[in-house]
């Protein structure tokens, strides 16, 4: 098994501690770190997608990988990658509340700035259950978006890498 995995481990766990680093370091520098934080996590999580993808190939199958191989290496990156970096943001909130308080200020501040495009849009339920939402919200929420915004893509981007270093032996 440690075969198939070695290097989804490696940089699974790699791409999710930059990850929560990269939160880190956005959260000292902007109120709200999250929107940025998924914008990094779309840039990290197919670079250790593609690196777990052709280590494996090059290193532990040599230098063969079927798009099965390539769909499992990149879902463990991708997964931990995810889990990493879920718990990782959700435990640095639990440690700074008042982070979590400016976060959850900020996105209550982008919905009342908003409140007339976004009912014009989705109508005054949908924005009344988000104003509720988000009063609502704890820091875990944050962490799980997090998580499930790595997951997301990182789908998408292993069916495409897959694809691309797909080569079987004949």
């Amino acid at each position: 098994m440690n075969k198939y995995f070695g290097s989804a481990y490696q940089f699974g766990t790699l791409g999710g501690i930059l990850s929560v680093i990269a939160f880190g370091i956005l959260a000292w520098m902007e109120p709200d770190p999250t929107n940025l934080n998924l914008i990094f996590g779309y840039v990290i999580t197919p670079i250790s997608i593609f690196l777990a993808l052709k280590f494996f190939k090059d290193y532990s199958n040599n230098g063969f990988i079927s798009f099965a191989e390539g769909m499992s290496v990149g879902f463990v990156t991708y997964c931990l990658i995810a889990i990493i970096s879920g718990l990782g943001i959700w435990i640095i909130l639990l440690s700074f509340p008042e982070l979590f308080e400016e976060i959850k200020s900020s996105k209550l501040e982008v919905l009342g700035s908003s409140k007339d495009t976004i009912i014009s849009q989705v109508g005054e339920d949908s924005y009344q259950s988000t104003l509720k939402n988000v009063q609502s919200m704890v820091p875990f929420d944050i962490g799980l978006n997090d998580a499930i915004w790595k997951i997301i893509p990182g789908l998408f981007f292993t069916i495409i890498i897959s694809i691309i270093l797909r080569k079987n032996p004949n």
